[in-house]
């Protein structure tokens, strides 16, 4: 049993733990960038492209062109980080970045840079056209903002879904939450990894605006309040000649950005999405309705360039009333009455004693009908065929038809293998899923898309006979519904023994 060592909790102990942090890149972008750095007739245009299509490469070749440059003038874009760093330099830093498949990264920092990607999109959409002169500059703050983050939850990933549950959904004060959570301010902590690192001026601007310099923002957020009356909003702006100068700021570009992105993936209709939508509304001077159709817009074009994801994109909660990823764990199903008096009905027909089942086909149905009516939504029941020691579907429910012909074997995964050798039960959830995720199957992965899952082998007399794989289609579970599926698998496993013994 692996022990977790304790997290820091001091703004130095933080940055040191942070400053090297093995974030990993996409594999197929680390074989494109390595192969066009040996080719001679790319340009550092040409490579920086590449890069581009996995944001943590881009951090990392920044960060080397700033290391150690003093008072010098950073590198505020990924060409210009490539032509100060060179070619030889760079493949010895890429060298050292590791290369990773998608699906086994850490996805709570998968969904962390696609909120950066989504930001980028929203900045480039919204503001990049209008200050053409600084593209660059809003292409690539809006982009990093989020960096210091990466690093965060790409070396400690429980802690994303923590302050989630925390302070999204159970709505508890976020000061509080990142004190007893990092023992530090989490923006202090942004900050300083920002100086740190060297990166673009405006994301450490940033983050002084949302933290020692707040009151400004505050004042233009109340301003912005007032979008139904937009020449008041021009009085109140002209009585204030300061706020008015910093209103007009491009370095505002990528806080707006990164507020409209990161509010979105919480909830579209919420108070903070409406409060980053005034502001940029007043700094656009356009009114509400044009603001929030601006953009959702950008959010599609974000989510058609990003791809098919098993990840949340804010663009798919416009197509929900509620508009929020959030809402869904809240409203997590619990089974209703009618459920549980089913479930009921279910495992006393699994306990009969003798075995009511003529054939392992009408027990499998039931466990499958239970685990339902349990409040488990997407389940696969697998037996292990004794002559080739491999695992056979036999019942799925809430999946697609492929997985009525799926097959695992013991050598395919390590987790598939322990979890034969004798009946055990594994809770995979966002504190575990880096650990184990690279040993799920990749079917199994593909089948059962979230950060909870359950599966538990059952078995006679020590000898495993069943897989159990089961989730809240993704959703975090609840005590009752955890405790509903161990003793539906007792049940389920009284079946198995009653039934091996019909007809002694």
């Amino acid at each position: 049993m692996t022990t977790t060592p304790p997290l820091p909790r001091t703004l130095p102990a933080w940055i040191k733990a942070l400053d090297d942090a093995p974030l990993p890149a996409f594999a197929a972008v680390h074989e494109r960038v390595r192969l066009a750095l040996r080719d001679s007739s790319k340009s550092m245009r040409q490579i920086a492209e590449l890069i581009q299509d996995s944001p943590v490469l881009a951090l990392r070749f920044i960060q080397e062109a700033n290391r150690g440059i003093g008072d010098g003038q950073p590198a505020e874009s990924l060409e210009v980080a490539l032509s100060r760093i060179g070619v030889q330099r760079a493949e010895a830093l890429l060298a050292r970045i590791p290369a990773m498949e998608a699906a086994d990264m850490p996805r709570p920092l998968r969904q962390l840079v696609l909120i950066s990607r989504h930001a980028s999109q929203q900045a480039n959409g919204l503001f990049a056209a209008r200050l053409a002169r600084l593209w660059q500059d809003i292409h690539w703050g809006s982009l990093l903002f989020l960096a210091p983050a990466w690093a965060l939850i790409g070396t400690y990933p429980h802690l994303l879904e923590s302050w989630e549950q925390r302070v999204l959904v159970k709505g508890e004060p976020a000061s509080r939450v990142e004190r007893e959570l990092l023992g530090v301010s989490l923006l202090e902590l942004c900050l300083r990894l920002a100086e740190h690192w060297r990166l673009p001026d405006w994301i450490a601007q940033g983050y002084r605006l949302l933290g020692a310099d707040r009151r400004r923002l505050i004042r233009a957020l109340h301003i912005a309040h007032d979008n139904e009356h937009p020449l008041h909003q021009q009085q109140m702006l002209d009585a204030d000649p300061e706020l008015r100068r910093w209103l007009t700021l491009p370095s505002n570009t990528i806080v707006l950005a990164n507020g409209l992105a990161l509010s979105a993936h919480h909830s579209w209709s919420g108070v903070h999405s409406l409060r980053w939508q005034r502001l940029a509304g007043l700094y656009l001077q356009v009114p509400l309705d044009e603001m929030q159709q601006m953009v959702h817009q950008q959010a599609v074009i974000s989510a058609r360039e990003f791809g098919p994801t098993d990840l949340w994109h804010p663009a798919q909660g416009l197509l929900w009333p509620t508009g929020s990823r959030f809402q869904t764990l809240r409203e997590a199903p619990t089974p209703s009455a009618a459920d549980l008096a089913e479930w009921r009905d279910q495992c006393r027909r699994l306990l009969g004693d003798p075995s009511p089942f003529s054939n392992i086909l009408q027990l499998t149905a039931t466990a499958s009908r239970a685990l339902n009516c349990a409040g488990l939504q997407r389940s696969l029941v697998m037996l292990v065929d004794r002559k080739q020691n491999r695992l056979l579907s036999q019942q799925g429910n809430g999946l697609p038809a492929d997985a009525a012909r799926l097959t695992l074997a013991p050598e395919q995964s390590q987790i598939v293998r322990r979890l034969l050798e004798k009946p055990a039960q594994l809770r995979l959830q966002p504190s575990n899923m880096a650990q184990f995720s690279a040993l799920l199957p990749g079917t199994l992965k593909k089948l059962f898309a979230g950060e909870h899952l359950l599966l538990r082998s059952l078995g006679v007399d020590g000898r495993v006979l069943m897989l159990i794989v089961a989730d809240q289609n993704g959703a975090p579970m609840s005590d009752a519904v955890l405790q509903t599926f161990v003793k539906t698998s007792q049940c389920i496993e009284r079946a198995l023994s009653n039934f091996s013994r019909r007809g002694g």
